[in-house]
């Protein structure tokens, strides 16, 4: 377990029990995404699941956990990211059997996914050259987010622009990127072809190549 600060210290021993009290999933698949309040405070609790048993060796043994990947990578890019509160892995028979990964509830208007698939989207051309800067700072940070797909792309509505978070971010890698890896970064997007020439020319500019390249 480790915890940004000792007032979390017992939601996290009790995350469990909190975890199975709240009724706002807002995620399940392979994991399952929760809404809590405690202390006056929005958090969200992912809970990820270890069910096979050789993958329970893997994790307990020769990697680390998603929880603790994701809390570690958090803290790595915090500007980035909802505020990172802690992460807790829970064992049986010596094998780790599920973890949890904490972090504040960040109330974002809309995802990437929005205004590339709705025609008529307030601002979205504005809201794409955003988002190519905000992609543009990340791989200038060495910041290499190998899910980047529209769901994990939180967008808040400011009276100055866009604020970006991403999340689900326990696969990542940090290394200077190539413009092939750059470029591979979009892949995920599915947009349309006019909405993402407006994305890429806007972040052509920014890394000053020619948009032809980018194609």
């Amino acid at each position: 377990m480790k915890v940004t600060k000792k007032q979390y210290r017992g939601l996290l021993l009790h995350v469990r029990d909190y975890f199975e009290a709240s009724e706002h999933t807002i995620h399940k698949a392979r994991n399952e995404i929760k809404i809590i309040s405690s202390n006056d405070n929005s958090m969200v609790i992912k809970s990820f699941k270890i069910p096979h048993f050789i993958n329970k060796i893997v994790y307990t043994f020769f990697r680390e956990s998603k929880a603790k990947k994701s809390y570690e990578n958090s803290m790595r890019i915090a500007d980035f990211v909802p505020c990172p509160i802690g992460y807790i892995e829970f064992y049986k028979f010596g094998l780790i059997k599920d973890s949890y990964f904490v972090s504040e509830n960040f109330t974002y208007d809309f995802t990437i996914r929005e205004p590339l698939v709705k025609e008529n989207f307030l601002d979205k051309k504005n809201i794409f050259k955003a988002f190519a800067l905000f992609t543009y700072t990340l791989h200038e940070k060495n910041i290499f987010h190998l899910d980047y797909s529209p769901g994990n792309i939180l967008i808040k509505k400011l009276k100055e622009g866009y604020l970006f978070k991403i999340v689900d971010i326990n696969r990542m890698k940090f290394k200077k990127l190539t413009l092939d890896e750059k470029l591979k970064n979009f892949s995920k997007l599915w947009a349309k072809d006019e909405d993402l020439e407006t994305i890429m020319r806007e972040y052509a500019g920014l890394i000053n190549t020619d948009e032809k390249k980018m194609c």
